[in-house]
């Protein structure tokens, strides 16, 4: 099988490539913006003539798109996550290849939902931010294109290669710091949402599965498990064995931070998040701005991944813990 890669040097593209090689039935080719892609060409500004070229050339039977971007204005994110997505489409709509397409959607289409509640692929997408926004135009685009396409909804990505900018990125990063500067206390802030947190080689394995299904339409990849950031804080305290205080900022009304605090050093680990120096202690904020969400999810959003087990033979391998280790083990290196 020839498979076609878009974005096999981003986070998740990194991995989908590791898995899809990792098959020997499978015939690998890069294409992208780099000078490391086997093919160089930008999605966002080439034409679909031009790709259509090659992908006659090439023949793949497969394209799976993990291209695109997660942070910069509406401009930006519509031009790599739309436009680019609008290129593919009309690219293999006038090639003769007639290849699959694996698209790589995210949970940010869906926007909030209600807690306590699992999103289902028939949810009313309702993005609360600029980055939701251009992604649901790009499974549009997709869906509305005739072509043999699936596209996968993926929740919170996290593991190996996590982006420092992102919430578990950054309380890694806060963790590091406080070890490395001996402070005893670390100070949170933005902890309270939950979020369903899928390892990124998990990830990988529906994107390999999907390529060899006949699944089209939606289907969602999580773990169908909300998890409180929090939560995730006191694994990572403690698989990154930091035995000082963990204060929350922003707990809830009748949360106890000091009560909390103590908890997780007896527990080994606890959550919390907030920004600069205060006294000796570090204080963090895993919120990027506009705090408190920042992809515009609302407080929660837990996957129902029903038609992933039953379309793609597909369930999650890699719990948070082993997938919090490996981001520890990344920002350790920087001690």
């Amino acid at each position: 099988m020839r498979v076609l890669l878009l974005g096999a040097n981003g986070y998740l593209g990194r991995f989908v490539a590791d898995r899809l090689l990792a098959d020997p039935a499978v015939q690998l080719t890069a294409l992208g913006r780099g000078d490391d892609a086997d093919v160089r060409f930008d999605l966002a500004t080439g034409s679909p003539g031009a790709l259509t070229r090659f992908l006659d050339a090439v023949h793949p039977g497969v394209v799976v798109n993990c291209a695109g971007a997660t942070r910069g204005g509406a401009r930006d994110l519509t031009r790599h996550n739309t436009v680019a997505v609008a290129t593919v489409c009309e690219a293999l709509r006038r090639s003769g290849c007639g290849a699959r397409l694996v698209q790589l959607g995210c949970a940010a289409e869906y926007g909030p939902s209600q807690p306590g509640s699992s999103t289902a692929e028939d949810a009313v997408p309702r993005p609360g931010g600029p980055y939701g926004v251009s992604k649901l135009a790009a499974t549009e685009l997709v869906l509305g294109s005739g072509l043999d396409a699936v596209v996968l909804r993926v929740f919170s990505p996290v593991g190996p290669g996590t982006p420092a900018g992102s919430p578990l990125g950054r309380l890694a990063e806060a963790m590091r710091r406080a070890m490395q500067s001996g402070d005893g206390e670390l100070k949170l802030s933005g902890l309270g949402v939950q979020r369903d947190f899928v390892d990124v080689r998990d990830v990988a394995r529906a994107v390999h599965a999907a390529s060899l299904s006949a699944a089209q339409g939606v289907v969602n990849i999580g773990t169908g498990r909300a998890v409180r950031l929090r939560d995730a804080a006191a694994v990572l305290a403690r698989v990154a064995g930091y035995g000082g205080a963990l204060h929350e900022l922003d707990a809830p009304s009748g949360y106890s931070s000091s009560a909390a605090a103590s908890a997780a050093v007896r527990n080994g680990g606890v959550p919390t998040i907030g920004a600069p120096r205060s006294g000796d202690a570090l204080t963090e904020h895993l919120g990027a701005a506009p705090y408190p969400y920042p992809d515009g999810c609302g407080s929660w959003q837990q996957a129902d991944v029903r038609t992933a087990r039953d379309r793609l033979g597909w369930r999650p391998r890699i719990n948070l813990e082993e997938s919090l280790a490996d981001i520890w083990m990344e920002a350790a290196c920087r001690i």
